[in-house]
């Protein structure tokens, strides 16, 4: 049974510390369910799926719901791949509908840089003090568990991606990201929360900014800095997932077949190369050719991650992240694959019915995400 994607849309993404600063991510994300939910048509949903990496437990997709106003018998799972647990939670959502377990899905992402929790290593012998950390380990090998700058930074060196194409790349990003939204191409995806309507991290961006901002890392010549990386963020993100006897019986709704989907592992020391391999997968498996996609939606949580997956899939720049990217949004890890799959959907309005989309997230640990739309 074939799933569609339906009424997908997001909050703005306000940087941490932001417009959304004060709000826990129930509030955050129970409008953007609200208007998923008025843009179908009021319907029953059978469940709630969310991606989230950062808030520490209490199944917090529960409680979105239930703020939503959803019936108390709806259930709710809150799902954890980091960066591509929003991607992954509507890849779920299409496979409940796809065996027929599911008719309704609301499926997305949300996190709060925020009010995420403070972490502390709880201490093992009576006297030590409680350790604070930032991340956790994203392998079993601390000497090989690189941060994300390193990596994002080795990569740059191995592929010879040089600061100043990186810095070229994100003063892209946001000069897209700001004609879209001067242009109101997002008008009909963003939901207004607390005032903000706006991606409020987008600026003009020039590449003397770039190259005067701070260095996260690497070697002169291929370094990483702040310019050239995604900013933590806040946001929310979310789309109908349905079967389609649903569907028929509501043919008046714009909607996208999801084609496919794929999550694979790869290199955990070059994280970002993750989705290559799983965008592969499911273009080969529908007989895709990339030179085919009307537009695509790459994470671009460092310019050189974005780039190189950019290249080693034949993306045609042009119709990659026309509305700009995360380097001009911000990046808010657990809601940052639904963005990618909200903004696809809306995308794919633009283009004439048939015409295919992909969105393709890395996250640390080496794993990849892809989801591949039809416009129908």
């Amino acid at each position: 049974m074939p799933a569609f994607l339906v009424a997908a849309r997001r909050s703005a993404v306000a940087p941490m510390g932001g417009a959304f600063a004060a709000l826990e991510v129930d509030a955050l994300t129970a409008p953007v369910l609200r208007s998923c939910l008025s843009d179908a048509g009021e319907p029953q949903v059978d469940e709630v799926l969310a991606g989230n990496a950062l808030y520490g437990g209490g199944n917090p997709a529960r409680r979105a719901a239930l703020l939503a106003g959803l019936p108390e018998t709806v259930p709710a799972l809150t799902l954890d791949r980091q960066c591509c647990s929003g991607l992954d939670a509507i890849l779920l959502a299409a496979r409940l509908v796809e065996a027929g377990a599911a008719n309704s899905v609301l499926a997305g992402g949300f996190e709060s840089y925020s009010r995420a929790p403070l972490r502390l290593r709880r201490p093992i012998a009576a006297g030590e003090t409680p350790v604070a950390y930032d991340r956790p380990p994203f392998m079993p090998w601390p000497d090989r568990d690189p941060d994300m700058p390193d990596a994002a930074a080795r990569l740059a060196a191995l592929r010879a991606i040089d600061e100043d194409a990186q810095a070229g790349f994100s003063v892209e990003s946001h000069a897209r990201a700001q004609a879209a939204a001067d242009t109101e191409r997002f008008a009909a995806e963003l939901v207004e929360i607390g005032g903000l309507l706006r991606d409020s991290y987008t600026r003009r961006l020039t590449r003397e900014t770039c190259r005067r901002s701070r260095v996260l890392a690497g070697e002169p010549g291929y370094r990483v800095l702040s310019a050239t990386a995604a900013s933590s963020a806040d946001a929310a993100a979310f789309a109908l997932v349905v079967s389609h006897t649903w569907l028929e019986s509501r043919p008046s709704l714009p909607a996208c077949r999801i084609l496919a989907g794929a999550a694979l592992g790869g290199d955990p020391c070059l994280p970002g190369l993750a989705p290559v391999a799983a965008a592969r997968k499911l273009l080969s498996a529908k007989a895709v050719d990339a030179g085919g996609l009307a537009v695509s939606e790459v994470m671009e949580a460092y310019a050189v991650q974005a780039m190189a997956c950019m290249t080693d899939l034949g993306l045609d720049p042009e119709r990659v992240n026309r509305g700009g990217g995360a380097l001009a949004r911000g990046h808010p890890i657990g809601a940052s694959g639904a963005i990618l799959a909200v903004r696809l959907f809306h995308e794919l309005q633009r283009e004439p019915p048939g015409s295919f989309g992909l969105a393709a997230i890395a996250s640390a640990g080496g794993l990849g995400t892809a989801l591949l739309l039809q416009r129908i």
